[in-house]
């Protein structure tokens, strides 16, 4: 079934992947960045304007990828594009009465937990590290609030590592373990925006782990098995250099050591 999709951040990694994606399915793109290409639409989307907002009129679903990428991003990039961005981006969906909104969360929104045991499903309470792992996590309960009051059906993907090019797995990627367990395959990648999109109107609103099947890693996708039909095509298990395994070990045993400090400094009467 040919969908119309607009895909913000369209000149971005992931952003151009899909657009080659979804092109080959047939179906109608519109395309909408900062950055100009072909057939992208120049938009600014962190301020509302109703001449770009028109775009959204007639679509099925929107691929809410635009915003601030990176991990160090400091507030004043954070609150312009990856909160009042999405804002816009759900009021315009709604005005224009898009069906869904699949919503480019992030694994940084888990990241305090690289350092405990135990699985990660999409449930157990989140623990971003910096600004930008919060503004994603804000994302996912606008998406919540849109979907429960607004109708609009939101699926928010917390995306694993797909790295720009070639995105091959490997001890090249940084943070050992932890970085690896997430790789995510480009094509795995492109399968499971394409099933969100796709998925029926019952899910109204998911949270949902978007990594390949990665042998031994932590995040659950069973759920997002289940909730889009996603069938992972590729998986690694992580290869450490001798450097890494020493690093992860080094800094297990330092977040040990402050953990415990915390436990005792709470616990000790002054």
């Amino acid at each position: 079934m040919a969908r119309t999709v607009l895909i913000t951040g369209a000149a971005g990694n992931i952003g151009s992947k899909l657009a080659r994606h979804f092109k080959t399915l047939g179906w109608d793109l519109r395309l909408v960045d900062t950055q100009s290409g072909d057939g992208i639409e120049v938009c600014d989307l962190s301020v509302w304007d109703d001449a770009w907002a028109r775009h959204f009129a007639g679509v099925d679903t929107v691929i809410l990828l635009a915003g601030d990428p990176r991990p160090e991003a400091p507030w004043d990039k954070i609150v312009p594009l990856n909160l009042d961005l999405v804002l816009n981006v759900y009021e315009a969906a709604a005005l224009h009465k898009v069906r869904r909104v699949i919503f480019a969360s992030s694994n940084w929104t888990m990241a305090g937990h690289r350092f405990d045991d135990g699985a990660l499903p999409t449930d157990r309470t989140p623990r971003p590290v910096n600004a930008y792992g919060m503004s994603k996590l804000v994302g996912e309960r606008i998406g919540k609030s849109f979907a429960e009051r607004r109708g609009v059906s939101s699926i928010s993907f917390r995306i694993g590592w797909c790295q720009h090019g070639a995105n091959q797995p490997g001890p090249h990627m940084d943070w050992a373990d932890w970085g690896q367990g997430m790789w995510l395959s480009d094509r795995d990648m492109a399968q499971g925006f394409e099933k969100a999109v796709l998925a029926p109107d019952s899910v109204r609103f998911a949270v949902l782990n978007l990594m390949s099947a990665n042998p031994g890693m932590r995040w659950d996708i069973e759920t997002t098995r289940k909730t889009i039909g996603y069938v992972p095509q590729d998986g690694t298990a992580p290869v450490l250099s001798q450097a890494q395994q020493d690093g992860a070990a080094l800094t297990r045993r330092t977040v040990a050591m402050i953990e415990a400090a915390k436990d005792w400094v709470r616990d000790t009467k002054w």
